[in-house]
């Protein structure tokens, strides 16, 4: 099997069983985010306790990339500090834009590198990640 198929796999097991797909309640954020272009859209909700992300969930609807991002986005999210999360955005994003991925690995993350070889798939993968990162960056005003 190749690194692709491999890849693939991973992107679908996690379109077709999306992990921690629901609303937090209660919630102290709730952000939406949308990609006009393709319908992608996306709700996230979290809880945080002593800056920890003590519960993350997404809702919304959109191509197997988007939502696949979302699955993975909120299992390796949940129950990190809240200045882990944003580290992990900032190396999501710098992955999907051609940058290195971290030597400690992004775990099923990786499996989305491929999809920036297609620019206009860049914001599907992305969406959740941006629409993270301004929750938390409400989260933060509201503190």
């Amino acid at each position: 099997m190749s690194l692709d198929d491999l890849y693939r796999e991973t992107i679908l097991d996690h379109y077709s069983h999306p992990r921690n797909r629901g609303v937090v309640e209660p919630a102290d954020v709730s952000r939406d985010g949308a990609n006009p272009l393709c319908g992608d859209e996306v709700r996230v909700t979290l809880r945080a306790r002593d800056g920890i992300v003590e519960d993350v969930r997404f809702e919304g609807k959109g191509c197997s990339i988007s939502q696949a991002s979302a699955s993975m986005m909120t299992e390796q999210v949940k129950g990190r500090p809240v200045a882990d999360a944003a580290r992990l955005i900032a190396a999501f994003k710098a992955m999907m834009h051609g940058g290195a991925v971290p030597t400690d690995g992004l775990g099923d993350l990786e499996a989305l590198q491929g999809v920036r070889k297609f620019p206009v798939r860049v914001k599907c993968a992305t969406l959740s990640w941006i629409t993270l990162e301004l929750a938390l960056e409400e989260l933060r005003a509201a503190s």
